[in-house]
């Protein structure tokens, strides 16, 4: 027979937080003007967050003192209140206000504290995704301080043209494009993945003309170095002939020449297989064909805006 007894254990922990004797750490949380003071216990700390875990050791090689005092200015004490009851008592007590669950999440994140960041990222997807869209370079502000890269990532596969469209596309870094084009799911033709990676890569380069056409071979020649992570990543096997032909043709000095001979071949002769390996096709989940301006639901949320182009499969090339 087992039996666990687990809100009373919950409660003896809350109550051990809010005694102010036998603690053996203080952390200092926050910054300047906003700081607080915090007493917690080690072997707690050490069992419920490695990243704390690690602090602690690091001071304890270095403070002879029973007493350890750390610091985490980057933390509000608001937010620091609420993670502390979760590592202590397992409990979780927010606010409506869905900034306070992004900031909650970024600081979790932080902590490594996996089994919270899991259920706030479930929480945020499933309950207030159109706020996060519409907010969504607020989202990334506040995540991008913390390691939680494929949150962001997600959000911007499942719906791309509605975020794509909330901040400055070009600003983000490679290795957000990079984790954003990759994705198996991202929901967006293939041809406009195309078009904005080349707008994000015109963005680098703001020396660049719009026009390839008055492009010299120096300037193919810096596009594609710049272009150099993310063209491997194109599923360009996936457009269609015209799209190849209109958005892809004025750019062919950017792609390797077996590359661009073996789309050439593709598109004229449906029989071809091109002479390297070919990334299958992305798994877009649309359940049927709508105006460019709407996208289906995708499962994740109940209500959100659609804003997905409708898809074009008359690609020349089936993959293997």
């Amino acid at each position: 027979m087992s039996v666990q007894f687990l809100s009373k254990l919950s409660q003896n922990y809350i109550e051990l937080l809010n005694d102010d004797e036998y603690y053996d750490v203080t952390i200092e949380v926050g910054d300047d003007p906003n700081v607080r003071i915090f007493r917690a216990h080690k072997n707690i700390l050490c069992y419920r967050s490695s990243y704390l875990r690690r602090i602690l050791a690091s001071n304890n090689r270095n403070n002879n003192n029973n007493l350890v005092h750390i610091r985490l200015p980057n933390i509000s004490p608001e937010n620091f209140q609420i993670i502390l009851e979760y590592i202590y008592g397992g409990i979780l007590s927010l606010n409506v206000d869905d900034t306070d669950f992004l900031k909650v999440l970024a600081a979790a994140d932080k902590l490594n504290l996996q089994e919270l960041v899991d259920y706030l990222q479930k929480y945020l997807i499933e309950n207030e995704s159109e706020w996060i869209v519409q907010n969504f370079g607020f989202t990334k502000q506040i995540i991008s301080n913390s390691n939680n890269l494929e949150f962001c990532t997600n959000l911007m596969a499942q719906f791309p043209e509605k975020i794509l469209l909330s901040f400055n596309f070009t600003s983000l870094s490679e290795r957000s494009l990079i984790s954003l084009i990759k994705k198996d799911d991202l929901q967006m033709k293939e041809a406009e993945i195309w078009e904005h990676v080349l707008k994000w890569g015109l963005a680098q380069n703001p020396t660049l003309i719009l026009d390839p056409e008055t492009w010299s071979d120096d300037d193919f020649e810096t596009m594609k170095n710049t272009l150099q992570n993310c063209l491997p990543l194109i599923r360009f096997f996936s457009l269609s002939s015209r799209e190849f032909s209109q958005k892809v043709r004025p750019y062919q000095k950017v792609l390797k020449r077996e590359l661009y001979e073996n789309l050439v071949d593709s598109f004229m002769d449906p029989d071809s297989k091109p002479n390297e390996n070919v990334l299958l096709p992305r798994n877009i989940k649309i359940e049927k064909i709508i105006d460019s301006k709407i996208v289906t639901s995708f499962g994740i949320v109940k209500t959100i805006s659609r804003q997905i182009d409708k898809m074009d499969r008359k690609s020349g090339w089936i993959y293997s």
